[in-house]
């Protein structure tokens, strides 16, 4: 049980701090986030939009509590990684889609791991005894 516990926080956090370092990169508009944006032919103004829904993102899978909340997010991240190797991918360059894969197998194993009362469960389990 330990192992696992600690395994779920090791990939938690990993894929916290790449949301928020990612979203600190997209809101501040720093070089690399720029340039990799404008190579993969999306404009600049999605920039803001991810770098908000990074935030929100990491905000949601620390704290406690929303369960619903946090399927949403990893849903999100999930999406915004795939996305991301998708679009490497769709310009030929198949050496960049690695890192986002890497992101992605590490947000699914954080869903994966998570205690029983960070789930959906808990929702239904709470439903049946009102």
């Amino acid at each position: 049980m330990k192992a696992k516990t600690i395994l779920y926080w090791t990939t938690t956090l990993l894929t916290v701090l790449e949301l928020l370092l990612g979203a600190e990169w997209d809101l501040a508009r720093q070089h690399t986030a720029v340039t990799v944006n404008t190579h993969l032919g999306y404009p600049l103004y999605l920039l803001r939009i991810i770098g908000i829904w990074k935030v929100l993102g990491g905000i949601a899978l620390l704290v406690p509590g929303f369960p619903r909340l946090k399927e949403w997010a990893y849903a999100g991240v999930i999406f915004e990684m795939t996305g991301a190797a998708a679009s490497w991918a769709a310009m030929g360059d198949a050496t960049q889609l690695v890192v986002p894969l890497i992101f992605a197998a590490l947000a699914m194993a954080s869903w994966a791991l998570r205690p029983q009362s960070r789930t959906l469960e808990v929702l239904f389990h709470s439903k049946k005894h009102a």
